[in-house]
């Protein structure tokens, strides 16, 4: 069994050095990034050869700047062969759905045992398994059973370029989204006011038929707008 280079990716610096130093006991795992949000993790990874990519990245949800999802969503389009193993404390039905939309490839709760870990990490890598602690497990089969059509089927055939028909201050604004910078931080470098980069980004949302961020750069980044 060859080495698997990870990725840890939390805002939490005694998390990041407590998975470290437990993953140092098994030979099998090799950390090659480490990163406190999403928007860190994908900078730092344009950096590296494609040689040094992760094939798993443990991934948490909750984190300043680019969340754990929005992170998710950009990467699985440029990377697609990278796996992501959401590592988190909230196990609440919407995260869950929102994550596994965005392509995460497994669900595990950060109380979970080390050894738990590499087995899910392993799994995805070798058997293509979709690993998920057990409570998280359970709740999707609950769901699935009273609601299943609660995971969105992906949308195969999405309209062409012309027909979202953004002006150039919204193409201007999407960028910034895709930066990961926040309303106040959008104003600020357009010289405009938040109220204003609010209305842009609701015509923004409604000309790409999404109703989020996340959902807003997952087409950005499939269209190639800002490569």
């Amino acid at each position: 069994m060859s080495c698997i280079k990870v990725a840890i990716v939390d805002d939490k610096p005694l998390l990041r050095e407590a998975l470290m130093s437990n993953f140092a006991a098994y030979t099998e795992i090799n950390i090659v990034l480490q990163a406190q949000n999403g928007l860190d993790f994908l900078n730092q990874l344009e950096k590296l050869a494609p040689e040094l990519w992760p094939s798993v990245v443990l991934m948490d949800i909750e984190m300043p700047v680019m969340n754990g999802i929005e992170a998710v969503t950009i990467a699985k389009c440029k990377y697609p062969g990278m796996h992501f193993l959401m590592l988190t404390v909230f196990d609440d039905e919407n995260k869950l759905f929102e994550a596994i939309k965005a392509g995460a490839d497994g669900y595990l709760l950060k109380d979970e045992k080390i050894a738990n870990i590499v087995k899910a990490i392993t799994d995805i890598v070798y058997e293509g398994g979709v690993p998920m602690s057990p409570r998280i497990a359970h709740k999707v089969l609950k769901l699935l059973r009273n609601n299943p059509e609660t995971i969105e089927p992906v949308k195969t055939n999405p309209p062409a370029d012309n027909e979202y028909a953004l002006s150039a201050r919204e193409m201007e604004i999407l960028n910034h989204i895709v930066d990961g910078h926040n309303y106040q931080e959008i104003g600020e470098r357009l010289f405009i006011s938040p109220h204003t980069v609010r209305k842009h980004i609701a015509n923004i949302y409604d000309k790409l038929h999404v109703s989020n961020k996340a959902s807003a750069i997952k087409v950005a980044t499939h269209h190639g707008w800002f490569n």
